[in-house]
């Protein structure tokens, strides 16, 4: 039982990384993407190919992984977000596709269907990471660094431009702000920041395949942040939490078929959401936030 609960608490941990970058690009931008199971696949192929062929170090894995990704973000935000927010969507969406095509297809470096196996334990000055509590630190510790850089950009004036440009864009273009750059470093440093989720998921199972990066993951990211509260830091971590928690939580319901669990877990995920849009619109965290910044003003 302890192990499947710390197999749980490293998957929540990546999990919520993963919605705390879209969060960056969601609720503070307001750029929706369907391509952030993309980055997080870049970050976890980039990861086994430089444990396998280069070195097993952390440091060395982690900033290849969030260059590539970066690189790979620059690509598709400089022509994407030169016009209106829907085609950016459709981009990604675009990307999506066409990134799990070269997943399944690249054969040579992706391992094609089968994906890649045997990838070397992660090192940590130069001590091997194996256990499973010591996978769980390195998850952890990766979830409260991407949360401390997160936290700082959106308090910086890096982080404020980025709200005026959610808010209105027209009106920060009148204020002078160069928004086509302010929202390119937005998708940049996201995108870069979602590898590091590669960095832990593919040291953690010394295995992925194409089956991790699909559309299905980036909009179960999406549905995060949005039950969690969109611009709120806390509330990427409670959506994925909840979404991660729900599967467990049904698979041990008796008498309930596990062919069943899937399609039981559909519906309830697409309830939860009608219900916090009709009830609490803001999310869970959101909506909180919104309750106290009304009460702080009445005073």
């Amino acid at each position: 039982m302890l192990a499947y609960l710390q197999n749980l608490a490293v998957l929540i941990c990546v999990n919520a990384i993963l919605a705390m970058t879209l969060n960056f690009l969601m609720g503070y931008a307001g750029i929706f993407s369907l391509a952030h199971a993309t980055f997080f696949g870049v970050g976890a192929y980039t990861v086994a190919f430089v444990a396998m062929h280069v070195s097993p170090s952390l440091f060395v894995c982690t900033f290849a992984a969030m260059a590539l990704a970066a690189a790979l973000s620059l690509a598709l935000a400089l022509p994407a977000l030169r016009v209106r927010g829907e085609y950016f969507v459709a981009a990604s969406l675009g990307l999506q596709m066409l990134a799990v095509t070269v997943f399944s297809e690249w054969r040579s470096v992706t391992g094609g269907l089968g994906g890649i196996t045997n990838i070397p334990p992660v090192e940590f000055f130069g001590v091997p990471i194996e256990s499973a509590n010591g996978f769980f630190a390195l998850a952890l510790g990766f979830l409260v660094a991407v949360a401390l850089v997160i936290a700082l950009l959106v308090r910086s004036s890096t982080g404020r431009n980025l709200q005026a440009i959610r808010d209105s864009e027209s009106a920060a273009l009148a204020l002078g702000k160069n928004v086509a750059a302010i929202k390119t470093l937005s998708v940049v440093v996201s995108a870069a920041l979602a590898a590091t989720a590669g960095v832990v998921y593919t040291f953690y199972l010394s295995f992925i395949n194409v089956e991790g990066f699909t559309l299905d993951l980036s909009v179960l990211l999406m549905a995060m942040v949005i039950i969690g509260g969109t611009g709120s830091l806390v509330g990427p971590i409670v959506g994925a939490a909840l979404l991660m928690l729900l599967p467990a939580g049904l698979s041990f319901i008796p008498g309930l078929p596990q062919a069943e669990v899937g399609l039981i877990q559909q519906i309830v995920y697409g309830l939860v959401m009608v219900l916090l849009m009709i009830y609490r619109p803001g999310g869970i965290a959101g909506q909180r936030k919104r309750r106290v910044a009304t009460t702080e003003t009445a005073q």
